[in-house]
């Protein structure tokens, strides 16, 4: 016979084992347009964003260039170049990432991350799966969303130059 109080805590233990765990990489689940090796993944990447695209790791606050970038132009997803963000939905949070409000149609995925005893919504790129950071509730209009990003997992591209 099990006792009661065993099964409740055998339960308990595993239910607290989930709140430890590392977000569940997007490519666990779904297959993606770009696919590659983890060792072909290191050839093309630094080690600080292969730690954040591939392993849902995260830079230092207030340490991205992007965050004060604010020309015309798209973020682009570092690991596939696929384009994420307009720069007009880019705004200042003050959370130390660069921040957006929007992301472009199609550009981004996302899955739930139980990490740090939160429940959050992790975005990733649609293309190639990398983790690009969380979407929160508490952005500006017209979405009231903020997608929280880390600079090391996007590429700036500015807008060409038009004609005078």
């Amino acid at each position: 016979m099990i006792d009661r109080r065993v099964l409740l805590s055998s339960a308990a233990g595993l239910a607290a084992m989930s709140w430890f765990s590392r977000p569940g990489k997007a490519s666990a689940t779904k297959r993606f347009e770009v696919e590659k090796t983890p060792e072909e993944w290191k050839r093309q990447l630094t080690p600080a964003q292969y730690r954040i695209l591939r392993e849902q790791g995260t830079e230092p606050a207030y340490s991205s260039p992007l965050n004060n970038e604010h020309r015309k132009g798209t973020f682009a997803c570092a690991g596939c170049d696929q384009a994420l963000f307009a720069s007009e939905t880019k705004f200042e949070s003050g959370t130390g990432w660069p921040s957006f409000y929007d992301h472009l149609p199609g550009a981004v995925g996302t899955t739930t991350d139980r990490s740090y005893f939160m429940v959050r919504t992790a975005v990733h790129c649609s293309r190639c799966g990398g983790h690009l950071g969380h979407v929160f509730n508490d952005g500006p209009k017209p979405t009231g969303l903020r997608y929280c990003t880390d600079g090391l997992a996007l590429n700036f591209k500015p807008a060409a130059p038009t004609a005078s």
